[in-house]
């Protein structure tokens, strides 16, 4: 991709500048009524990696797994402050930018006999559906995108939204390998119009979701493991199905951890993440994290200190994942290897999910640059031993996260099953976060129920 199209989003149209034409001097040649698919998938798929997947309350995740910390004063973010109306540009984001647009996306090309991007459409609606619904909860789901008359759609049940997820990917897998007039190529950013990795990240979502449910009220780990399985079956085979948006690093089409790191910003790698690469040797460290200017050391910042030091005294990510021109990986092979051995483990047991898990290890290493074969590697794999009943989960968990460098995934993955092991941090304000605020735009003009929660009041897949 050379460059990224730059286009202003607004309710469930696109607005674009000139026409070469006036055909009735009452309607506006700036404001089209009709857009073709191909004009609205770019910017939303922009939208999803730029303001989604890397966006405010991505960021707060971060913080909330212990991977980021600010070299502020305490209380901050990292010690869990938050107010609802940070959560309005997400919301926005979700609604209006992404889902709305989505919507009218579907629709038109279901008219038009565009099976391709009706497919497409319907997993990047399943996976804006699954993040959102991960961050708050219930959500405003079936009155919400029927038009303006309804101001104050009421709330769908998390459980309905997981339903309504899975549906739309079995809808999305028809479309993808039916019949279509027209199919997207440079104008998805993603896959390049790649009909077969659209369809192997729609079964790899919908093992996401599935294993997602292992401790959901009324569903059991082994039932979710079999069907992650069977998705999985479909899914992502390599890393070149990763899921990723890449970037063209040119002034103004960065990638947005670039940014989100640049010095102005005081955010730094924690000393949670740089130290634990560190004492397990991982040979992945100077691929991830970038060497603090001063000292030339890998060194994290303490989350809920007191005290603001120099920016650069700390490290931050390296070029793989902060770099300007670097790729933001919203779902990978990593994450369906490490899926599928977590499954293996629920259903066959530890020695059954540990070639998977290695596998998966070395996986993630060649993807970083690394000699799956080389002493340092088979040092580290040798060195974090076998699995075991006792051990499983965790190094899975734990190896998982490392992969997943950066995602949103990890925070769920932490609630859903306790690893990695946090604690609380220092001059805390509450327990860790399980979930963010509805934003405060949403409580002044759609009140609800829902909306007293707190940030530690757990999801309702999220049981004890």
């Amino acid at each position: 991709m050379k460059k990224l199209i730059t286009i202003l989003v607004i309710g469930s149209g696109v607005l674009f500048a000139g026409c070469k034409k006036f055909i009735d001097v009452n309607d506006d040649p700036n404001r089209p009524i009709s857009v073709q698919e191909s004009l609205i998938l770019p910017p939303v798929e922009l939208s999803i990696s730029h303001s989604l997947n890397a966006g405010l309350l991505a960021i707060y995740s971060q913080h909330y797994t212990q991977t980021v910390c600010l070299n502020q004063p305490v209380p901050n973010t990292g010690t869990y402050l938050m107010v609802n109306s940070e959560a309005d540009g997400d919301w926005s984001n979700v609604y209006v930018t992404i889902l709305n647009n989505l919507n009218g996306l579907i629709t038109k090309a279901e008219t038009n006999g565009n099976a391709a991007y009706a497919g497409i459409g319907k997993v990047l609606f399943a996976y804006t559906l699954g993040t959102a619904t991960d961050i708050w909860g219930d959500l405003p789901l079936v009155e919400a995108l029927k038009g303006s008359d309804n101001f104050i759609p009421i709330y769908t049940s998390q459980e309905d939204v997981y339903k309504a997820i899975q549906e739309k990917l079995d809808n999305a897998i028809a479309d993808l390998g039916g019949d279509s007039k027209k199919s997207p190529s440079s104008d998805d950013f993603f896959y390049g119009g790649d009909l077969d990795k659209w369809k192997k990240l729609a079964y790899t979502l919908k093992a996401r979701y599935y294993m997602h449910l292992t401790k959901a009220p009324g569903y059991t780990a082994e039932g979710q493991a079999t069907l992650a399985l069977d998705a999985l079956a479909n899914g992502m085979a390599s890393n070149e199905d990763d899921f990723k948006f890449a970037y063209p690093g040119s002034a103004g089409n960065e990638n947005p951890w670039y940014n989100t790191f640049l010095p102005g910003s005081t955010l730094v790698l924690s000393s949670h993440l740089v130290n634990e690469l560190k004492d397990r040797d991982d040979p992945r460290l100077p691929v991830i994290v970038a060497p603090s200017v001063a000292t030339g050391l890998y060194t994290g910042k303490d989350i809920g200190e007191d005290f603001v030091g120099s920016l650069e005294d700390y490290s931050i990510p390296n070029e793989f994942y902060g770099g300007a021109s670097a790729d933001n990986f919203l779902v990978t092979f990593d994450e369906a290897a490490f899926l599928k051995a977590e499954a293996t483990f629920i259903k066959s047991g530890a020695a059954a999910a540990e070639p998977i898990y290695k596998a998966a290890i070395q996986s993630n290493m060649e993807k970083l640059g690394l000699d799956p074969a080389a002493a340092e590697v088979t040092s580290y794999l040798a060195a974090r031993g076998s699995l075991s009943a006792g051990n499983a989960l965790q190094l899975i968990m734990e190896e998982k996260a490392t992969a997943n460098f950066l995602n949103m995934e990890n925070w769920v993955d932490w609630r859903r099953t306790g690893y990695p092991v946090l604690t609380k941090v220092p001059n805390a304000l509450s327990d860790i976060p399980r979930r963010t605020l509805y934003p405060q735009s949403e409580k002044i003009s759609n009140p609800q129920s829902q909306q007293t929660a707190k940030l530690t009041d757990r999801l309702w897949w999220d049981a004890q």
